[in-house]
């Protein structure tokens, strides 16, 4: 390689330092989600609640954990007339960025099953392996939900794990408090 080509060649290393990859990244949608914790027969009914100041003040005092958004996504889960569960969206906030994650929740009150669907952290996507993941499931209010002794933190994830434990049983919270008698 002659001197010059060499030179020529490390003009790049700064702007690659610089412009340093994105990490954001949307995994699933929605309709990809709901597939892959309900049956491809399920049917998904929106139901959109609201929260006013008082529910989620009930909201924090049962999950421990406070209630952000005024409207949650949610949709009651419909196969062949039958009711079978609740699907809800939710965001957290990992260590600085929000990560999207979905649950399935049975009639019962027990996870189902959870999905990332974006996570834009720079760090903490193990997260979305599937082993961390399953930890949640049939996971209901009446367990304890502590990070590292109920689900197995991860290191250098260890806000995102936790706030995706506090998620969740905020969602399961929420499933008690408000959806149950819906069902």
């Amino acid at each position: 390689m002659s001197d010059n080509l060499f030179n020529n060649s490390l003009w790049f290393i700064p702007m690659a330092l610089v412009a340093a990859p994105a990490v954001a990244a949307d995994y699933l949608s929605i309709p990809q989600a709901q597939q892959l914790l309900f049956s491809s027969q399920a049917q998904f009914i929106e139901r959109p609640t609201l929260f006013n100041g008082d529910a989620k003040d009930e909201i924090k005092h049962k999950a421990g954990t406070r209630q952000r958004q005024d409207q949650q996504p949610i949709w009651r889960v419909e196969e062949n007339g039958e009711f079978r569960g609740w699907f809800i969206v939710d965001d957290v906030i990992g260590k600085h960025e929000y990560i999207t994650y979905a649950v399935g929740i049975s009639p019962e009150g027990e996870v189902l099953g959870m999905e990332v669907l974006s996570y834009r952290e720079t760090h903490g996507g193990q997260v979305r392996e599937q082993a961390w993941r399953d930890q949640f499931k049939g996971k209901h209010l009446g367990q304890p939900f502590k990070l590292d002794e109920d689900v197995s933190n991860i290191s250098g994830a260890t806000l995102s794990c936790r706030n995706l434990l506090d998620g969740v049983k905020r969602l399961l919270t929420i499933q008690q408090l408000y959806l149950a008698k819906d069902a």
